[in-house]
């Protein structure tokens, strides 16, 4: 019976491990909902901000790690952002960035 208890103490804390929120800084592009990972390069900051006002597009974050797409909850602070490569720093939930900080990457060098 001990031994019952303890794995499911055990496998309740694991699971609750894995719902927290990740805090975090990551490396990306600031695209659009509509063209996502296609739209993550230097190039698409005009054509991201046209989705994001005439098509009704949201503003999102493109980990440069693994290409993966968050919807950011800050819209407001990413729009002078739109298609630049920045730092942002903030919590990840599934597929959601709460946004805490956001910056210009530094330039890669070569």
């Amino acid at each position: 019976m001990k031994v019952r208890f303890a794995t499911l103490t055990a496998a309740t804390l694991f699971a609750a491990a894995l719902t927290m929120a990740a805090d975090g800084s990551w490396t990306g592009y600031i695209s659009d909902s509509q063209c996502g990972v296609k739209g993550a390069n230097d190039k698409a900051g005009e054509c991201t901000t046209k989705c994001v006002k005439e098509h009704g597009a949201k503003y999102v974050f493109v980990n440069d790690a693994d290409k993966k797409v968050y919807a950011v909850d800050a819209q407001d602070k990413v729009a002078a952002h739109a298609g630049h490569h920045v730092t942002v720093k903030g919590s990840v939930d599934g597929d959601n960035l709460k946004l805490t900080s956001i910056e210009m990457a530094p330039a890669k060098s070569m």
